[in-house]
């Protein structure tokens, strides 16, 4: 059965102040003619299909266009809800649409219930996994405290409890949405962290044949049976050298993988420049940079006039623009800016303690201020499932 594995499409996002439906539209019409043209047999979209809980119209427009033009090739699709997608929004109507052959699967509880297949070989079961918000689901799965490891095993237990009772020979697919150890993370995934803890270890999944990650936007294989496609556009500079793509699963008789990177449009290439405003216009080797979207540091001393103004003269489609001036080592804003690198609000928070006292946290305050950070994220949570 050959597989298209994609994710985290964040429909309705902007680039900076780009609008970026245009080359969303065109994303889509790549994805389906890739389907058309390689003879996929499923489509797989690993959550964050929108970007927020309520998207633009124009966003729920494109989306519906994707669905109508992939249910007219027959081609199933298996979709999960990411963390930036309104589980109960995206899952409207799934009863329904299922009937078309789009597969939505955005409730918890349904987690060992999959969507099967058949292809020559037998049957291919697909699991869907969205995005499980530690607190809000501990108590659907059963898990003394809420932590993202702890629920995504109890998750997989059901899978692993569900595919023991299928045919032998039944070939597994699970698609989540979760940050796997392992996995290299860009500036636009939203924090997941819970308990000072984002990531989860690989061997969640063991027992299945492929797992199809979603939420970290580089594609990245993490093992031969676990894989982020990424996200098939840049939402962050941080993505400069990503190759967006999507992978092209074929699994064999027996389960085994065989996996091929398809290249997505790419809308404009990005470029991070730095040095003196002199040096970026006057440098010829950036030439190569001209047409692409900049994001331009400065490390003029002092704040040259009318920096942007100038920059898009030869750069003009420059939209960032950070000031990073050259100082001395010793210099009091160049220490703070490296104590903070790096560092997780719950260490931020520690240090201050320390700061204002003299020591840090003990064992049991580190506790409380983790509880505090957690509630805060859960109550944003759940102040989006709300929404």
């Amino acid at each position: 059965m050959r597989l298209l594995h994609t994710s985290d499409w964040h429909l309705g996002r902007a680039f900076h102040r780009v609008n970026m439906l245009g080359a969303q539209a065109a994303f889509v019409g790549h994805l389906v003619a890739t389907v058309r043209e390689r003879g996929v047999d499923a489509v797989v979209v690993s959550g964050d299909v929108y970007d927020r809980a309520v998207p633009p119209l124009a966003a729920v427009e494109l989306f519906d266009d994707v669905l109508h033009r992939l249910a007219g090739l027959g081609v199933p699709t298996v979709m999960i809800s990411g963390n930036h997608d309104s589980a109960r929004r995206l899952g409207v109507g799934a009863g329904l649409i299922g009937r078309a052959g789009i597969h939505l699967r955005t409730e918890p509880s349904a987690c060992g219930t999959p969507v099967v297949l058949r292809d020559a070989h037998g049957d291919v079961a697909f699991y869907g996994l969205p995005y499980l918000e530690p607190a809000l689901v501990k108590d659907e799965f059963g898990v003394d405290k809420a932590g993202h490891e702890a629920v995504l095993a109890a998750a997989m237990d059901r899978v692993r409890a569900d595919l023991a009772t299928r045919a032998p020979g039944t070939r597994s697919v699970v698609l989540a949405h979760a940050f796997v150890t392992g996995g290299e993370a860009s500036d636009s995934e939203r924090d997941i962290t819970v308990g000072g803890v984002a990531s989860v270890p690989a061997g969640v999944f063991d027992g299945v044949d492929y797992a199809a990650l979603g939420h970290l936007h580089g594609s990245q294989v993490i093992t031969e049976r676990v894989r982020y496609s990424g996200s098939p556009l840049p939402y962050s500079f941080s993505e400069a050298r990503h190759r967006k793509s999507m992978w092209l699963v074929d699994l064999d008789a027996t389960g085994g993988v065989s996996a091929e990177r398809v290249d997505c449009p790419v809308p404009r290439p990005l470029a991070r420049i730095s040095g003196t405003l002199e040096e970026l216009l006057a440098d010829p080797d950036l030439a190569r940079h001209e047409e692409a979207w900049v994001e331009a540091t400065l490390t003029d001393p002092v704040r040259p006039t009318d920096p942007m103004a100038r920059l898009t003269e030869r750069f003009p489609h420059t939209l960032s623009l950070v000031f990073a001036p050259e100082r001395a080592p010793d210099d009091p804003d160049v220490t703070y800016a490296r104590r903070l690198a790096g560092r997780s609000d719950e260490q931020i928070a520690e240090d201050f303690v320390a700061h204002v006292r003299g020591t840090g946290p003990d064992a049991r305050e580190q506790a409380v201020l983790r509880d505090a950070f957690d509630a805060v994220r859960a109550d944003a949570a759940e102040r989006e499932v709300a929404r």
